[in-house]
């Protein structure tokens, strides 16, 4: 099967031609590779693994929590 995405903006192919760079890829197979990752994510995350998550950043005080699981919320 064939994907296109048309009318890319310049910047965004270009971070993403860089970011092929970085991984010995080409473009097609960064954006592949993009896709198949997308793909396997879970659909959601339940408490305990977002309770983990926050853990590892070893947040010192709620408030940098509660930015950071706004921020992630605002950008779905």
């Amino acid at each position: 099967m064939t994907l296109s995405i048309k009318n890319a903006p310049d910047d965004v192919v270009q971070r993403l031609r860089e970011r092929a760079e970085r991984h010995h890829r080409s473009l097609q197979g960064e954006l592949l590779s993009i896709i198949e990752a997308a793909a396997q994510e879970p659909a959601a995350t339940n408490v305990a693994e977002l309770r983990a998550e926050i853990r590892l950043l070893d947040l010192q005080t709620p408030s940098e929590s509660v930015a950071i699981l706004r921020a992630d919320r605002d950008g779905r």
